[in-house]
């Protein structure tokens, strides 16, 4: 749910030879050091369960909603909808692929998206060599009308819907779905326990639910850092991805009695970043397309100063301005019992 240049189709794919790896993740764990030298033919996996789980804050923001949407969210993601789907990076090919082999039923599949946003994940999905030739339907499910023109205009494959819904409130049929996906979105649930009874509903038995994220990595570029830290300040209490708030449905009655435990996968790579590329996306995020003009401008000249500070940029193009820009895709596969 809810991420202009001409650099925009190289900014969603990852500069070949970068550091790109899988593994666990840990949120409010320790981060292991990164692996160095790690090339993308020959990226690292490793898969083991996420002790955080049973840390998972029991948090809600049910008090800050607007019935099952966030207020925030509504507001910042209907203005900006046009802005996020030309800026936001697509998802990894080697993501997308990991999610194609947790689903253990037969093809052609019937698939479920939540918080399909402008459909950045769904056309993502469709080109998917994995994908393409695999899907029979999907049927996309958001709340906000502005994403929902968004995709209309830019998902137009016949197998594919979309329908005003919410996490708890898909109007999907029983039984219907081989995956249930969530991308860049999941943050925004205002009622754990009760999504996951919704997904469970909906799925086919051994059916999945993938939850799946990108974000700026903070950790291999102190430019990163800085940025992150400068827009974290307009968050304004909002859920988001990175507090890891969203782990509390792990251990939600609803969950624990229809789900396994959950599996997850890290990518680390880095895509091109320029200056507009840093800026939109910046401007892209909900809590930053609401700030008044002002606001934002001081935003942006902020984002300028630590860009011309360069701490820990690399550049790959100096004379064209293009320069690595750090990145995590986070995935979480959750098996119907």
């Amino acid at each position: 749910m809810m991420v202009g240049s001409t650099a925009l189709s190289s900014a969603r794919r990852p500069i070949v030879g970068s550091i790109y790896r899988t593994r666990a993740f840990h949120t409010r764990c320790p981060q292991p050091t990164p692996v160095l030298g790690t090339s993308l033919a020959s990226h690292r996996k490793i898969h083991q369960r996420d002790s955080c789980f049973s840390r998972a804050p029991a948090i809600s923001f049910r008090a800050m909603s607007q019935g099952n949407v966030h207020a925030l969210a509504k507001e910042g993601f209907n203005v900006g909808s046009e802005l996020y789907d030309r800026v936001r990076p697509s998802y990894q090919a080697s993501a997308l692929a990991h999610i194609r082999q947790a689903v253990r039923s037969s093809p052609p599949f019937n698939v479920v998206e939540i918080g399909a946003g402008t459909g950045i994940f769904t056309r993502a999905l469709l080109r998917h060599p994995d994908w393409a030739n695999s899907i029979k339907e999907l049927r996309a499910v958001e709340p906000s009308a502005g994403m929902r023109k968004v995709f209309t205009e830019t998902v137009t494959d016949p197998r594919v819907s979309v329908r005003e819904g919410t996490f708890d409130t898909t109007g999907i049929e029983d039984g219907w779905a081989d995956l249930v996906v969530i991308a860049q979105a999941f943050h925004w649930c205002p009622d754990y326990d009760k999504a996951a009874s919704e997904f469970a509903r909906i799925l086919k038995p051994d059916g999945i639910v993938a939850f799946i994220w990108n974000l700026e990595d903070r950790n291999r570029a102190a430019w990163v850092a800085q940025l992150r830290d400068r827009i974290e300040q307009h968050e304004s209490g909002t859920p988001q991805f990175r507090l890891g708030l969203w782990r509390a449905t792990f251990t939600t009655p609803s969950y624990v009695a229809k789900f396994e435990p959950p599996e997850e996968n890290v990518w680390d790579y880095v895509l091109e970043g320029t200056r507009d590329i840093v800026v939109d996306r910046a401007c892209s995020k909900s809590y930053i397309a609401v700030l008044g003009p002002e606001d934002k401008q001081k935003v942006i000249d902020d984002i300028d100063a630590v860009l011309k500070r360069q701490d820990g940029l690399v550049w790959t193009d100096k004379e064209k301005g293009i320069f690595e820009y750090p990145y995590q895709t986070f995935l979480v596969i959750s098996r119907k019992k």
